[in-house]
């Protein structure tokens, strides 16, 4: 048997304490919910607890939080956030989004060391499986720590800019803003820059303006937050674009793109000087997806992904190395 958080061997289905710890204070709480997935005959049940949540995304999410060693829907104060299969007609293997979503969560903590925030996979009383995240940004008192998104950062919304609002402007304009904001921002651009190079390599074709945001640490200083809503969404959406935003202005114009119709090692290494990293980082951290390809695949094998889905996944993964080398 493996965690249901972190993969490792165990007795039985459960987390194991290193899990328990991270997620739920130590507490052993059931991988297990006492109630099914939304479905006809309960959805009121889930609309009345989850009506005020605040959390933007098309896919449900629903909010709960810990009491005693249960985890309950809750209407405000939630410490956590659940995803379960999303109902999408014009997607495909949705079965496997939530363990999807946790298997490149882990990846990037685990393998590449990317502050991510906590999460595991969990199963409704049905046996349906789903997505669950602690809340970065809520204290131990339920206060909240300030968090805000590029979006909200660059003044973009549906109003002033349209639908494809979080969808505008490149990576390089939060990586100007990183630097404008964060004090400590050498560290958070090589953490930054990192991040949109695993979101490549891993297939994340959505990593929008709202998937980036910084957070008011306990030393009231702007950092950037924990990574969040990491997926391997080619999986669920063949054909998408490579990536959400572009790398910097006229990067499809550069002379790899315009021959190989992509990005590849050529178009990070100028992203990574427009950001102003120096040789010696940037090429450490674009090595490091290469070197570490073996270990992704052992991740790979003890997921729960479908076959299918692990093979979309693997193809994909092989892809995008290649690119890089």
């Amino acid at each position: 048997m493996n965690c249901l958080g972190c993969y490792k061997k165990i007795e039985k289905t459960e987390y194991c304490l290193s899990c328990r710890k991270k997620l739920f204070d130590g507490k052993r709480v059931s991988p297990v919910l006492e109630f099914d997935k939304p479905k006809a005959d309960n959805i009121s049940m889930y609309n009345e607890y989850s009506k005020s949540m605040s959390i933007s995304g098309v896919q449900l999410k629903y909010s709960f939080r810990l009491v005693g060693n249960k985890l309950e829907l809750c209407e405000k104060n939630g410490q956590y956030i659940l995803k379960p299969i999303p109902t999408a007609d014009h997607l495909e293997l949705m079965e496997d989004a939530p363990e999807n979503e946790h298997l490149t969560m882990q990846i990037a903590s685990q393998i590449f060391n990317i502050k991510t925030a906590n999460n595991a996979l969990i199963y409704f009383k049905d046996g349906t499986p789903a997505y669950i995240t602690k809340r970065f940004d809520v204290k131990k008192d339920g206060t909240k720590f300030l968090q805000e998104d590029f979006a909200q950062i660059t003044n973009r919304t549906q109003e002033t800019h349209g639908e494809s609002y979080k969808y505008e402007g490149s990576y390089l304009e939060i990586g100007a803003l990183i630097k404008k904001y964060v004090p400590a921002s050498i560290i958070a651009i090589e953490n930054f820059f990192k991040i949109i190079l695993f979101n490549y390599v891993f297939s994340n074709g959505d990593a929008h303006l709202k998937n980036f945001s910084l957070i008011r640490n306990e030393f009231l200083e702007m950092e950037l937050s924990p990574s969040y809503d990491l997926m391997s969404t080619i999986i669920h959406t063949p054909g998408e674009r490579d990536t959400a935003l572009d790398l910097y202005d006229l990067d499809h114009e550069s002379e790899y793109y315009a021959a190989y119709g992509h990005y590849g090692r050529k178009n990070f290494i100028e992203f990574a000087k427009r950001l102003g990293i120096v040789e010696v980082r940037y090429l450490r951290i674009i090595n490091e997806f290469i070197e570490k390809e073996s270990v992704v695949y052992d991740f790979i094998q003890k997921s729960t992904l479908s076959k299918k889905a692990a093979d979309a996944f693997t193809t994909n993964l092989q892809s995008r190395i290649k690119r890089l080398t």
